[in-house]
């Protein structure tokens, strides 16, 4: 009896070979046979798992969202209190440590400009974000509680943090030699647990 094909690993294949693709060519020159290629597969099968070129990127954006939170719950495993969370989210984002992708962040910047011109894109891309900024507001807030400081500011410095780590990856992406190396996660813990130390107290 012939074995039966794995389905999800052929998919995973062929996202890994769209994000791939894109890093030398952009989304709109990566072709489906440019991406069957990478992913060693005929752009019939290919079509098999994915109706289109857009479809495959919908799932790319599902997949990074996943991978960058798999790569903070990796992180945060061993943190014992809510400031080490919160450094362990920001480490996840954006330190160069273990299980850092430059594709990926990339490819993420990519999606980004897609988002503006795909509205289907754009809906996923906002869901990812959505996401993100749940997590965020609940890591400052258990910060800022367990701090005693106020909350009240907790949306702003939120969405400030992480329209810092989206500037971050476009300069990573655009102008990776202007940068100063490993500079983003420390500097950004530093900005956060000064806004943290300036709130005031809880009941203020």
């Amino acid at each position: 009896m012939s074995r039966k094909p794995n389905s999800e690993q052929r998919r995973a294949q062929i996202v890994q070979a769209l994000m791939d693709t894109m890093a030398e060519h952009g989304y709109e020159k990566a072709t489906i046979l440019l991406i069957a290629r990478r992913a060693q597969l005929t752009p019939g099968l290919l079509h098999y798992h994915f109706h289109s070129k857009a479809e495959i990127l919908l799932a790319l954006v599902q997949a990074l969202a996943g991978a960058a939170r798999q790569r903070y719950l990796a992180l945060a495993h061993k943190a014992t209190n809510a400031d080490e969370r919160l450094a362990a989210y920001v480490e996840a984002r954006l330190g160069l440590g273990e299980g850092a992708d430059a594709g990926a962040v990339a490819a993420w910047v990519v999606i980004g400009a897609e988002a503006v011109r795909q509205s289907e894109v754009r809906a996923a891309y906002q869901h990812a974000v959505d996401t993100e900024m749940a997590l965020l507001r609940e890591l400052l807030s258990a910060s800022l509680a367990a701090q005693r400081k106020s909350t009240a500011n907790v949306e702003a410095l939120a969405a400030a943090l992480l329209a810092l780590m989206e500037g971050t990856f476009q300069l990573a992406s655009a102008a990776p030699d202007s940068m100063p190396v490993g500079y983003a996660a420390p500097l950004a813990m530093q900005l956060v647990r000064r806004f943290i130390d300036a709130e005031p107290p809880t009941g203020c």
